[in-house]
């Protein structure tokens, strides 16, 4: 058999072979870029692993085929601590697209009895823009407005309709009241403000995150619901799956074509997941090329591909719990509705039953949860529930117990809540 590359790319953000089920997200930010005035900006939200960095990539070649410029970032714990790191994120992302585009002219008067000044060009930078930033008069937010407008009337001279300011793992902003530090109420002040009146800018702000992230924003400003369309990604349907499994195999000229019955097992494996589908789907390709070539029957090898699947995204997570958040979490996960959602009410019933010896009170459980939030593994939805940040979180947690008690344990999909 000639060698053959596998199509399958399990990579975070990694633009897939075929993007499956995202086609309603894609023509609904081709609409929002036909906004005369911004109104609606867009959150991109959903659990781990429903592709929703692949979809923010795929918005690039949308926005930039309307004349669009597209400009944006990580917002890592690391950047998102300040409001001056906002700034400089938003600065220096600026200058990045505008330098090949703009030129900056500066005079310069010669040394000598001579009252010739001349010009001397060079792209613009970060500098200029870093410049206006700090000969602005007022807070951070007015500086940064001004910097912003700057930029406004300069592509207002172009046919450049506007610019989309994207930026992935929105959650990690937080304000910090008791260091006085606000760069989520900055950079949501500073979009609203310049999105109004009949001077708006036609710049559009995308966040992408977590579900925690459209919460977290209406609590640090109410406005917000009204200013975001907000793109919930959840797990594929089945007709979507099928497309992401056999469409990558039908593509150039593929030596092997996974059965029916193979595929079906990789949609119940994945529950749906994107990258699920991609991970399982590298593994099956993987095994099949040998098999194939060796002329042996194919087949799902589904205990060592969960294996490897336990190892490579949720070990990771659950190594970096303490022992007394590994059984909080495990009674979260003998929950019948653990995933779906869950209430402290059940959960502290629960370890009353699991743990009589360490139960976990109403209020400890309160505690608990606002700890894990801040972890990353549980998050609060607006109704007041909460869930795992990861799917299928709690049927790694009960194989995890499976092992520990020497008990085998399916892998199975997560029930329906």
């Amino acid at each position: 058999m000639e060698p053959f590359e596998n199509p399958f790319k399990p990579s975070a953000g990694h633009m897939p072979p075929y993007l499956a089920g995202r086609s309603d997200e894609q023509d609904r930010f081709q609409k929002l870029l036909k906004q005369q005035q911004i109104t609606d900006n867009v959150i991109v939200t959903g659990l781990r692993g429903t592709g929703k960095t692949v979809l923010l990539e795929s918005f690039v070649p949308i926005a930039k085929q309307a004349a669009w410029l597209w400009t944006g970032d990580d917002f890592t714990e690391a950047t998102s601590l300040t409001e001056d790191a906002i700034v400089e994120r938003i600065i220096t992302d600026l200058s990045l697209i505008l330098s090949p585009l703009f030129i900056h002219q500066q005079l310069e008067m010669p040394i000598g009895f001579t009252s010739q000044a001349s010009a001397k060009t060079r792209p613009l930078s970060h500098i200029d823009l870093r410049r206006i930033f700090d000969e602005a008069p007022g807070l951070r937010s007015d500086k940064l407005k001004a910097v912003l407008r700057h930029v406004g009337q300069l592509i207002n001279q172009t046919s450049v309709k506007g610019i989309v300011f994207a930026y992935d793992e929105a959650q990690n902003l937080s304000d910090k009241a008791k260091d006085k530090q606000f760069p989520l109420a900055l950079l949501l002040d500073v979009f609203q403000s310049i999105q109004r009146g009949p001077n708006a800018l036609p710049f559009m702000l995308i966040l992408t995150g977590l579900p925690m992230l459209f919460p977290k924003l209406i609590k640090t400003r109410a406005y917000t619901e009204r200013m975001f369309d907000v793109l919930a990604l959840d797990r594929l349907p089945e007709d979507e799956c099928r497309k992401a499994i056999t469409i990558p195999l039908e593509k150039n000229n593929c030596p092997i074509k996974f059965s029916e019955n193979a595929v079906q097992q990789i949609i119940e494996l994945s529950s749906g997941y994107p990258y699920f589908i991609q991970f399982i789907c590298k593994e099956v390709f993987d095994v099949w090329i040998q098999k194939v070539g060796a002329g042996q029957a194919a087949s799902v090898p589904s205990s060592d591909i969960v294996r490897k699947l336990d190892l490579r995204f949720y070990s990771g997570r659950w190594d970096n719990a303490s022992d007394r958040q590994r059984d909080f979490m495990m009674v979260v996960a003998m929950i019948p509705s653990s995933s779906g959602e869950f209430t402290q009410q059940e959960i502290a019933q629960a370890s009353e039953e699991l743990l009589p010896q360490k139960s976990f009170s109403v209020a400890s459980v309160g505690m608990m949860l606002k700890t894990l939030t801040d972890l990353g593994f549980i998050f609060r939805n607006r109704r007041g529930k909460y869930s795992f940040t990861v799917p299928m979180m709690g049927d790694f947690i009960v194989r995890r117990m499976g092992e520990a008690a020497s008990l085998p344990v399916p892998f199975g999909g997560p029930s329906e809540s």
